[in-house]
């Protein structure tokens, strides 16, 4: 993105959605804002762009189950709702990896670990976290691992 904090594009983005009388956008935006500013305030710390990426990256899941399960229950509306709400969080991640980039961080991540299988699955996956963050979703990850640490 820019050389702006998270915090601030998120800030600015609400406004930006004020203006425009976007109210999904807006609805959306706030939440976000107010799960970033309810940690700051559980913590006593302003967080920093990881922090807010790992925030917006839960939002980013719990919608996706959400979803999956409104679509279960035949409740396409709903699911719809929390499609678009993941698209709108989606523009302040990251670009998403490529799967041969991720391929290769995996590799890279099983020789630094000196990962030997499954026994070692929590120390690749913790050494990968922090470079992945918000550019895959973990549980892909975690399936990818698994089978390279398998086969």
């Amino acid at each position: 993105m820019s050389d702006t904090s998270l915090k601030e594009q998120l800030a600015t983005a609400v406004k930006n959605a004020m203006r425009e009388r976007d109210k999904t956008r807006l609805v959306t935006l706030r939440m976000a804002q107010s799960a970033v500013k309810q940690i700051e305030i559980d913590e006593r710390r302003d967080l920093s762009d990881e922090d807010v990426l790992k925030v917006l990256d839960k939002m980013l899941k719990q919608r996706r189950d959400a979803a999956s399960q409104y679509d279960d229950a035949g409740r396409e509306e709903l699911g719809d709702k929390e499609r678009a709400e993941m698209v709108i969080i989606e523009e302040f991640m990251p670009a998403a990896l490529s799967e041969d980039d991720l391929d290769a961080l995996i590799r890279a991540s099983i020789s630094a670990t000196d990962a030997q299988g499954m026994q070692d699955m929590g120390k690749v996956m913790n050494d990968l976290k922090p470079q992945v963050l918000g550019k895959v979703d973990m549980g892909h990850l975690s399936k990818k691992v698994r089978s390279a640490l398998a086969g």
